[in-house]
């Protein structure tokens, strides 16, 4: 049985047999082994502990730094001599059995052993279900949390998890959430245990109502594209009224690039009037085919051909870039056709 705190454990018995590593006893003889062994020898023992034995191990140091000089011969006769080699002085053993753990296992591990630093909480014990949760719903629950808890949850998240789930936050917040992640240190047990439970609740509670998150402007814009020309303009005209930004940025989502394969050849030919021959360039790499057709065929047959080896010069280039050029594109489509310079046809206009 380990001696008591702050008792001296009685010298004979248990240093002579049994007290495993995690007894005193155990923990000072394992130390004075490794002291005998050397730094380099000593760095491999170390490599094959698991991080609780090197505490111990660290418990043995500093017990031997604060006893007599020679309790390190008495803890191990077998190494008497290594340890005469030491000098004997437990303050330099306790300073050497770091260094060589250091170099066997890296300087994190070894604060924490050494110097009694509590290890990290796992996020998955730190945040329990929530660190597992679906990320679209964490991200329904976590958009209505003040940007301080979103950062605090983030930060204890995985990191791919975490990025998952910010994909899915409302773009007005994300830039206060990294602002606040970026400043986290540390964060106290209780507060993390406090959001899981919390947030927990709320998963739960969404999961059992059957809530999912829904994109309504794709659903409307889907809906404007099934409709007659006259109609779109009916109900923008009447969205206009109320929000004049929403309905433009309806009235210019309503017509995609790809929806330029059905102007008639005259209007692209005005379109092509209109456009920077780069932008064209860069938005026609990630078209499809009709949509490069539709343009190569109204233009010169020089033109044509100098675009087409721009296109074949090209290298690699970022989605990003290609959507860009091609909204671009869309977006001067719709300003002539509100100016009446261009018709536009959308799928559910009949054409004789």
């Amino acid at each position: 049985m380990p001696a008591a705190r702050g008792v001296a454990p009685v010298k004979g018995a248990e240093e002579r047999g049994g007290g495993g590593l995690g007894s005193g006893a155990g923990a000072r003889r394992a130390a004075a082994v490794l002291l005998g062994l050397g730094p380099e020898l000593a760095g491999q023992v170390f490599r094959q502990l698991g991080e609780s034995e090197i505490r111990q191990i660290a418990l043995g140091a500093r017990q031997l730094r604060s006893e007599p000089q020679t309790a390190v011969p008495d803890a191990l006769s077998a190494f008497v001599d290594a340890m005469e080699r030491v000098g004997g002085d437990a303050l330099a053993g306790h300073d050497l059995l770091r260094e060589a753990a250091a170099s066997a296992l890296g300087d994190e591990v070894v604060r924490r052993a050494f110097d009694g630093v509590v290890p990290p909480m796992p996020p998955d014990e730190a945040l329990g279900p929530v660190a597992t949760a679906d990320p679209e719903a964490l991200a329904m629950v976590l958009g209505r949390e003040q940007p301080q808890t979103v950062a605090l949850v983030l930060s204890a998240l995985a990191p791919e998890r975490a990025a998952a789930v910010m994909e899915q936050l409302p773009e007005q917040i994300r830039g206060q959430v990294v602002r606040r992640m970026a400043v986290v240190e540390a964060v106290a047990p209780e507060v993390l245990r406090e959001v899981r439970s919390a947030l927990t609740t709320e998963l739960q509670a969404l999961v059992a109502e059957g809530m999912r998150k829904l994109d309504g402007k794709s659903a409307a814009l889907e809906i404007l594209r099934r409709s007659p020309t006259e109609k779109q303009q009916e109900v923008l005209a009447a969205i206009e009224k109320d929000d004049p930004s929403l309905a433009g940025d309806l009235r210019t989502r309503l017509f995609t690039f790809q929806d330029l394969v059905r102007l008639s050849d005259r209007d692209v030919q005005g379109l092509l009037k209109e456009l920077d021959t780069s932008q064209l360039v860069l938005a026609l790499k990630g078209a499809a085919a009709d949509i490069r057709d539709k343009f190569f065929r109204n233009m010169s047959t020089r033109a044509a051909e100098a675009l087409n080896d721009d296109l074949a010069a090209m290298g690699p280039v970022r989605l990003a870039q290609v959507e860009e050029a091609q909204a671009a594109i869309a977006k001067v489509a719709v300003e002539l056709a509100e100016k009446g310079r261009i018709t536009m046809v959308h799928p559910t206009d009949k054409l004789v």
